[in-house]
């Protein structure tokens, strides 16, 4: 049976000590205030079209009032949670195909305040 003086492990504890500290992890992010969260949304008016689109089902997003920035990260965030395919038009979501109810559920769970299905 090996004694504690074969362990190649104890030479790398020794060494251990010796070594600089490594970098102090990063300070946890101070908790939202209120106010300063993720922007409420007041109203979404989603509805359905066919014209203009090739004939193709879609389903458009309107009156969500945010920046461009923060409707293309909001358009992500449909197009992943759906598992839908879309674009954004101006200020319209355009979504593929007929989802007006799934697309008006998901909105209400985000935080939109009023859904008007059209």
């Amino acid at each position: 049976m090996a004694g504690q003086d074969d362990n190649p492990f104890a030479a790398l504890q020794a060494l251990r000590d010796s070594l600089p500290a490594g970098p102090t992890p990063p300070e946890p992010a101070p908790a939202d205030k209120p106010g300063t969260g993720a922007r409420k949304i007041p109203r979404a008016v989603v509805r359905m079209q066919r014209k203009g689109h090739g004939g193709k089902t879609v389903t458009l997003v309107e009156k969500l009032e945010l920046p461009a920035a923060e409707l293309d990260a909001f358009l992500k965030q449909l197009k992943n949670n759906l598992g839908l395919g879309g674009r954004r038009d101006g200020d319209v979501l355009v979504l593929q195909g007929d989802c007006r109810e799934r697309v008006a559920a998901h909105l209400t769970k985000a935080g939109v305040k009023k859904v008007t299905l059209g």
